[in-house]
């Protein structure tokens, strides 16, 4: 069974490339979810988010928008305190932020249709066939990340964005010698 290369050997990797990753997410709270872990991974490699992701549950509630909104001054000392998470102050208080920005873009219109309008709210399924091929940032991405941070998001640029939207399925991204393009082409088509 060919993989994308850069999920090399690890178990957990493989799982997550083979399961997970660029399968449409629409749910509001799984994006947000998704939208925390990519802005905690910049700077570092996705398999040590992976391996940290049920602390991360664990830390941040669940990622339920509204009880990070409310952590304090004590909870983020908490936090940074927490090895089993990127006790990084910066990326903590973006996602505290983000759960406020969250909120009230949430009173206005439903997250994930919000972020689906990017793509006309269809999946772009792209066809490369090596990695050097895969971009790191769209237009698309741009606009995405603009508009966060309008709406008052913060750590937040193209690649995070860009990265969000292949692991949310926005975009197929595997490699076309993948045996998961075409599984996730053919279930696009259903």
């Amino acid at each position: 069974m060919q993989r994308c290369g850069w999920c090399g050997i690890d178990s957990l990797y493989m799982a997550y490339h083979d399961v997970e990753w660029g399968v449409p997410v629409y749910d509001s709270q799984r994006l947000f979810e998704f939208l925390i872990l990519e802005t905690m991974q910049a700077g570092l490699s996705w398999l040590t988010i992976l391996r940290k992701r049920e602390n991360f549950r664990r830390a941040f509630a669940n990622f339920q928008p509204q009880i990070i909104a409310s952590y304090d001054k004590p909870k983020v000392a908490e936090l940074l305190n927490d090895s089993g998470i990127i006790r990084n102050r910066l990326k903590i208080q973006a996602a505290i932020n983000n759960a406020k920005a969250f909120l009230k873009l949430q009173e206005q219109t439903d997250f994930g249709p919000y972020l689906w309008q990017f793509t006309d709210g269809q999946v772009i399924t792209n066809h490369w066939r090596e990695m050097k091929e895969v971009p790191a940032r769209t237009s698309i991405s741009d606009t995405m990340a603009k508009e966060l941070k309008r709406r008052g998001f913060s750590f937040i640029g193209s690649t995070i964005c860009y990265a969000h939207m292949q692991a949310t399925g926005m975009v197929n991204d595997h490699l076309t010698s993948c045996f998961r393009h075409g599984e996730l082409v053919e279930t696009h088509l259903k």
